[in-house]
């Protein structure tokens, strides 16, 4: 695959682990599809690619993401990560978490992860994230991960109006405020790198009960549609290990994080 040119000067960050490296595109058709085309290079470990514009985003289970250009923070993230981090469902959480954090610090808003991959604010959808991976080029390479993250910035309301997209939002449209998605973008690079450092050194505690706040669910009636079947009951517990279950006329269930597609709230 032939890299397309840069339209602005990298930026080197000085971070620890990721984002020393973030390649700044005018139009990609894929964040993900291009960090994927490196991950054949563990040197490319912790490459950032952000891109202004989009021509084919991909979102979970195959559907689109598409943002104006200029208005949101479309990057991925290439990791070669050790097995610990390599499952999908750690890499959305940490990504989810993050993005969580960052909107925290400069709207002062309350965000919301909605199960497995997305981020609310004030019931209006500003995030989706998408884990994909890539076997490594080498026998013994361990395999690529492109953590990619779509987040609305710039958006006003009535772009979500007249594109018929009723549970949209951005960061913009929920505050009044501007914010430069650059500046959103260096923040969300930082915020990864630091949580990406936890979690290497091996605290995944600060990860899960940030997470386990976010999904706002653990004690609620929810139903789980699972790979197994769909289940109702009282949710006992979230982690990384485990979705744990008070499941009506069954006993107790405890599914692998990766076996739950939808994980919603009864009302």
């Amino acid at each position: 695959m032939t890299v397309p040119s840069i339209a602005d000067e990298p930026w080197s960050l000085s971070t620890r682990h990721l984002g020393r490296r973030v390649l700044i595109h005018a139009q990609l058709d894929s964040t993900n599809s291009l960090a994927l085309a490196l991950g054949h290079d563990p040197a490319n470990h912790g490459l950032v690619i952000v891109a202004d514009e989009q021509t084919a985003g991909r979102g979970q289970y195959g559907r689109t993401w598409q943002a104006p250009p200029g208005s949101s923070v479309l990057m991925s993230v290439l990791l070669f990560p050790p097995a610990p981090l390599r499952r999908p469902a750690v890499l959305t959480a940490w990504a989810a978490v993050a993005v969580c954090e960052v909107i925290r610090e400069i709207t002062g808003l309350d965000p919301k992860i909605q199960w497995p991959n997305d981020v609310y604010v004030q019931d209006r959808k500003v995030c989706g994230i998408l884990i994909e991976q890539r076997s490594g080029g080498q026998v013994g390479q361990a395999p690529a991960a492109a953590v990619g993250i779509g987040l609305n910035v710039k958006q006003p309301a009535e772009f979500f109006e007249h594109a018929g997209l009723t549970l949209g939002g951005s960061l913009q449209s929920l505050t009044g405020s501007t914010f430069d998605h650059h500046d959103v973008a260096r923040r969300l690079i930082r915020r990864l790198d630091d949580d990406h450092g936890r979690l290497v050194d091996g605290d995944f505690a600060v990860l899960e009960a940030h997470w386990r706040s976010r999904l706002g669910l653990v004690g609620r009636r929810v139903r789980v549609e699972a790979l197994n079947g769909c289940h109702e009951g009282i949710l006992v517990n979230v982690s990384l290990d485990a979705v744990e279950l008070a499941a009506d006329a069954e006993a107790p269930l405890r599914l692998l994080p990766e076996m739950v597609r939808h994980l919603q709230p009864i009302i």
